[in-house]
């Protein structure tokens, strides 16, 4: 007796809470005062359902290769440094390769000893130079390459999500995909032109020193010197477009966004927005560097290849912030903080592929795919009923609460249904039913031998659950591997597929046997079972 009644208890607590997470994803209970103190919010509806927008991005993986080598140029420059080895600034050749100077030949053992230690570089090419230099050709191995072009596409889709996340919009799904490809969906998508710049800025940040000894006609005829590249500078007009000026800078940047660790939109003493930087500690301490030794001189914030602003440095800055001035409206200014906050993409992105989906077609899909579970529901209804009776309405209530779980289990759990989806859950009523059926054939065995009804029960579902049990496993292990390896539709079908079974093994083990106990409680041991 006081196992049933605990065995109710938790039943009725389950069933509960899977309605309390359920309830909000029903028409107008979510808005009302009800919905303002139920958990959660509902389900979450997958492109196919609510609508959004479909994008396909593919990543320049050979400006990435091209990044991460100057980078690895920069850092080898400073290693030598620290060993008092001293060498020009490297230069990226191509994909694998960079140029290296050293200054002094005396160095080369120590130079080629911190290459070893310090770098993943090998040594392709060395040749003696006039005034006693040496030049060298170091290469990464293709192994690096491959990991590089893998932390590349994780970073971008990392990137990509806090930006989304930080956009608002609820449930993107973003995902690699073969040939450098990131596939993105973004359901219920109110302004996607707006969400599309966002997600495709590459938000490369550079401050580079202006050359304002070059001449600039020359430099529009492509006469540069070493080192020296054309830019331009964009200057805000009243009519919110943009004009743009030449402006000389050097090659290399002296920083990068790689060390910014926030970015805010502020309002100077105009009332126009600027996005107000912070660096973290190894940043804060080069750009004081940078401001000491450059005083008078004219810094360019570089993003994604165009100058905002060239300011003057006038003294030494300290403290690890700066800002981007440029005439922005506010919605430019928090756009370009969020993408800066986020981070940059490690390589500039470029749109293959754009779907958008109506909601007028989520709607159909969803009336059509409610239509075909209400009908598959009803037919097994029905059909339990008139061939086990009792035991049929059991079965009819807990295929009930079964479908109402799984609602609840895809709110709580934050998951998207998609018409995979609901396909799977229409699957599901047919496997719910069919423990059922095998726990109940197993009864009718054990009444046939003479057992009493009460008997009969506990034989029945003693010894089919572990037949239940491994049919269901197996069940689940093709499902989640259907879901690590499947695409976003045979996610869909995996989730639900998943929550399914699992629910309904608790329904029909658990829940359909507190059912029978109670219904033979104060029965007689010789008393009748319709199943």
């Amino acid at each position: 007796m006081q196992s049933l009644r605990l065995r109710a208890i938790l039943a009725l607590l389950i069933v509960l809470v899977g309605l309390a997470f359920m309830l909000p994803s029903l028409p107008g209970v979510k808005d009302s005062a009800l919905g303002k103190i139920l958990p959660g919010n509902g389900i979450n509806l997958g492109l196919d359902l609510k609508g959004g927008i479909h994008l396909t991005l593919g990543v320049d993986m050979k400006t990435a290769m091209d990044n991460n080598l100057a980078r690895l140029g920069d850092d080898l420059k400073a290693s030598a440094r620290e060993q008092e080895v001293y060498i020009l600034r490297p230069t990226v050749l191509n994909e694998s390769e960079i140029e290296v100077t050293l200054i002094k030949a005396e160095q080369k053992d120590a130079f080629e000893g911190v290459i070893k230690d310090y770098t993943p570089f090998a040594i392709e090419q060395s040749t003696p130079l006039d005034g006693d230099k040496v030049k060298y050709v170091l290469s990464v191995p293709a192994k690096y390459r491959s990991e590089i072009e893998k932390l590349t596409m994780d970073q971008a889709i990392k990137t990509m999500r806090n930006r989304i996340d930080q956009f608002g919009v609820a449930e993107p799904d973003i995902r690699k995909e073969q040939g450098n490809r990131i596939q993105v969906q973004l359901p219920g998508l109110k302004d996607p032109e707006r969400a599309i710049k966002i997600i495709g800025q590459t938000a490369h940040l550079e401050f580079k020193m202006v050359d304002d000894s070059a001449d600039l006609k020359k430099a529009q005829q492509g006469i540069l010197a070493p080192g020296r590249e054309l830019s331009v500078l964009l200057h805000r007009q009243p009519n919110g477009s943009y004009a743009e000026s030449p402006i000389v800078l050097k090659k290399d940047a002296v920083l990068t966004g790689e060390y910014v660790s926030d970015a805010q939109v502020r309002l100077d003493q105009w009332n126009n927005a600027y996005v107000a930087l912070t660096f973290n500690a190894r940043g804060a301490k080069i750009f004081t560097d940078l401001t000491a030794d450059n005083v008078n001189k004219r810094m360019a914030i570089v993003l994604d290849g165009k100058v905002y602003s060239a300011p003057v440095i006038r003294e030494r800055i300290s403290g690890g912030k700066a800002s981007i001035t440029g005439n922005f409206t506010r919605e430019e200014a928090r756009d370009l903080a969020v993408v800066l906050r986020a981070g940059s993409l490690p390589a500039p992105v470029t749109i293959l592929e754009q779907r958008a989906v109506g909601p007028s077609l989520g709607q159909e899909s969803i009336n059509n795919g409610i239509l075909s579970a209400l009908v598959g529901m009803a037919a097994v209804l029905g059909f339990m009923i008139i061939y086990y009776g009792f035991g049929g309405m059991v079965a009819d209530i807990v295929l009930v609460l079964n479908i109402m779980l799984i609602m609840g289990g895809l709110a709580a759990f934050g998951a998207t249904l998609t018409l995979p989806g609901i396909a799977g859950i229409i699957l599901t009523i047919g496997m719910a039913v069919d423990a059922n059926v095998i726990i109940y054939e197993r009864i009718r065995e054990e009444l046939r031998r003479g057992l009493s009804a009460k008997q009969s029960v506990e034989e029945g579902y003693g010894r089919a659950t572990l037949t239940i049990l491994d049919a269901n496993v197996t069940t689940v292990i093709a499902a989640i591997i259907l879901y690590q390896f499947g695409t976003g539709p045979i996610r869909g079908f995996a989730v639900t597929l998943t929550l399914g079974i699992i629910t309904s093994m608790f329904t029909a083990i658990f829940v359909s046997r507190i059912l029978f106990d109670l219904y033979l409680k104060h029965r007689a041991d010789n008393a009748k079972l319709s199943i």
